[in-house]
C-alpha cells in the first residue's frame, strides 16, 4: 500500500495531536514521531509548530477563511442566495471550526510564555483570531455596499456579536452535563443568523 506524502502525513500527525492534547503540549518532536518521519523532515515543509498550526487550520477545519473570502470575492452577491443564507452558512462554519479549535488553544491559556511567542508568530504570519471578524465585517460592508443591510447598521459589531455567539457556543457546552449545546448546529446557525439579521437588515 502507497503511503501519504510526508507533508500530508505530518499535517495529519499535527491534527490528531493538537485535537487530543493541545496545543501548547504538542511538540514538533511528538508530531515527527506520529508522522513516522524525523524532526528534520517536518522542518523542510514547516518553519515552526506555528505555522504547521496555521496549516492544519486551513486544510483540516472546517473552512470559514475560504468561506468569508469566496462571499467576498462575489462582492455580496452569491448566486442564488439570500443575505440570510449566507449568514446562516457562515455562522454554522463558524460554530464548527470554533469547536473544533477550542480544545486545540485552549491549552496555551496555562502556558503565559508559550501563549506569547504563538501570538508573536501569529503576527509575523500575518494571521490570528481577529481575521475571521475582519473578514465577516468586510462582507457585510460589502452587503451593506448592495443595498441588503441598513447603512445605519455597524457592521464590526454584527460581525463581532456573530462570531462571539460561534466561538461561545465551543465554550460554554464544555462543562455543562452531556457536554453539548441545546440545539444542533443547523439550527443555531439559522437562529443566529435571523436574530443578526433582524437588528441589521
Amino acid at each position: 500500500m502507497d503511503q501519504k506524502p510526508a507533508r500530508v502525513r505530518i499535517v495529519d500527525a499535527a491534527h490528531d495531536l493538537m485535537r487530543d492534547i493541545g496545543l501548547a503540549r504538542t511538540t514538533t518532536k511528538q508530531i515527527a514521531k506520529a508522522a513516522g518521519c524525523s524532526e528534520a523532515a517536518l522542518y523542510k515543509y514547516f518553519a515552526n509548530k506555528e505555522e504547521l498550526f496555521v496549516t492544519v487550520l486551513n486544510e483540516r477545519l472546517p473552512k470559514l477563511g475560504s468561506l468569508l473570502g469566496r462571499l467576498l470575492s462575489e462582492g455580496g452577491q452569491y448566486p442564488a442566495r439570500t443575505l440570510e443564507e449566507n449568514l446562516t452558512d457562515i455562522a454554522r462554519e463558524a460554530a464548527l471550526f470554533y469547536e473544533q479549535t477550542f480544545p486545540m488553544a485552549a491549552s496555551l491559556y496555562a502556558e503565559p510564555q508559550l501563549k506569547l511567542r504563538h501570538e508573536e508568530v501569529m503576527r509575523e504570519l500575518g494571521t490570528g483570531p481577529h481575521r475571521p471578524i475582519q473578514g465577516l465585517d468586510a462582507y457585510l460592508r460589502a452587503e451593506q455596499k448592495a443595498g441588503r443591510i441598513s447603512p445605519e447598521a455597524d457592521t464590526y459589531a454584527a460581525a463581532s456579536l456573530l462570531l462571539g455567539a460561534c466561538a461561545q457556543r465551543a465554550f460554554a457546552y464544555e462543562m455543562s452535563p452531556d457536554r453539548r449545546p441545546p440545539q444542533p448546529v443547523d439550527e443555531f446557525a439559522a437562529r443566529i443568523a435571523h436574530t443578526l439579521l433582524t437588528g441589521i437588515a
